[in-house]
């Protein structure tokens, strides 16, 4: 008796054809940062902030967290790194003095921007394959 049963071969295809098109696009925005001097982790970082849900453009490192999905400490060094090379600022909370708001800098900004606009293709191309496979 077999310990599994097997799975059907169409939902193989598309989940191999979903893992397949992420992976592209995770490269693909890997080289963009990097051509645009920025390491994937910071590009995302600046992204984050910038993309912000509440549409402040602003972060905690806290909030950081949750969305990364990575440790506070992780988060933290993440953000100091980011802040010592220019491309995030912190800002005291109007509410909670113990808190630290991040936001981007004016060069932050201007990489973030670059790499955005150099990313559409991939964008558009990563949408087109999940509209595909959710039909």
């Amino acid at each position: 008796m077999s310990d599994y049963a097997p799975i059907d071969t169409a939902a193989a295809i598309q989940v191999a054809a979903l893992r397949e098109a992420l992976r592209a696009f995770l490269r693909e925005s890997e080289l963009i940062a990097q051509a645009n001097g920025l390491t994937p982790q910071r590009h995302l970082l600046l992204l984050l902030i910038k993309g912000a849900p509440d549409g402040s453009e602003r972060s905690t490192v806290t909030q950081l967290a949750a969305r990364l999905r990575l440790a506070q400490t992780t988060v933290t060094d993440l953000v100091r790194r980011a802040e010592e090379t220019g491309l995030i600022a912190r800002e005291q909370s109007d509410v909670d003095a113990r808190v630290a708001i991040l936001r981007l800098t004016e060069e932050g900004e201007r990489r973030l921007a670059r790499s955005f606009r150099a990313h559409e293709i991939e964008r558009n191309e990563l949408l087109a394959v999940l509209r595909k496979l959710a039909r």
